[in-house]
């Protein structure tokens, strides 16, 4: 590139200037002597190399974008889906099942877990440790079964799971109701709370 000369006086620094209109020195013969003491200011080629490095930039990355790093892929959080009944009771469904629909007046058979609202564990028709189960079959109705786990259970499919909350005024309202264990201490565990929201988490196995 050709070299291009600096002829700016207005540009020299002030000590310069103020050093030569000090010597009385003519106009002319003053523009001279600035004159050869600037050397010509000379612009050079730079290679872009040198330069994305000396701005901290990786050649690669800006001659072949392609490989920089993907962006992770986002995952919509899965969607649970909340019904609220007239009855008060809430209920999720978590799976939904693909056999046959319970219906009103049927016997089914289930696994269920038993716990407060704060979560505090009550009881569960699967064992905790062995994981060995022990699922009970209940009829379809007020009479036996408790209302509020009647209307979470009536409109499962076979192999669908759901959890609900049940109000106690839907829940053990009297001590002959089902679902209830069979042993005198977990008995009396679950009846000790039933003045209060229980939550049922409930897995449909068959329906007759």
């Amino acid at each position: 590139m050709e070299a291009l000369p600096f002829q700016t006086p207005v540009q020299l620094p002030f000590t310069l200037r103020s050093s030569s209109m000090d010597s009385g020195e003519p106009k002319d013969a003053m523009t001279k002597n600035l004159h050869s003491r600037i050397r010509p200011l000379t612009i050079q080629k730079v290679p872009r190399r040198v330069l994305l490095r000396w701005m901290g930039l990786s050649p690669m990355l800006c001659v072949f974008p392609v490989f920089a790093a993907p962006l992770p892929e986002m995952k919509e959080p899965e969607v649970i889906r909340t019904l609220k009944l007239p009855s008060g009771v809430r209920i999720q469904e978590i799976v939904e099942g693909e056999g046959p629909e319970a219906r009103e007046g049927d016997l089914v058979q289930v696994n269920y877990v038993c716990r407060r609202s704060n979560g505090y564990f009550v009881y569960s028709t699967v064992d905790q440790l062995s994981g060995e189960s022990m699922p009970v079959i209940l009829p379809l109705d007020q009479k036996e079964t408790i209302q509020g786990l009647k209307e979470v259970l009536v409109g499962m499919k076979v192999g669908g799971k759901r959890r609900a909350l049940i109000p106690p005024y839907v829940g053990y309202i009297n001590e002959n109701l089902k679902p209830i264990p069979d042993e005198f201490g977990p008995r009396r565990s679950l009846l000790s709370h039933a003045q209060e929201p229980l939550v049922f988490e409930v897995q449909l196995l068959k329906v007759w």
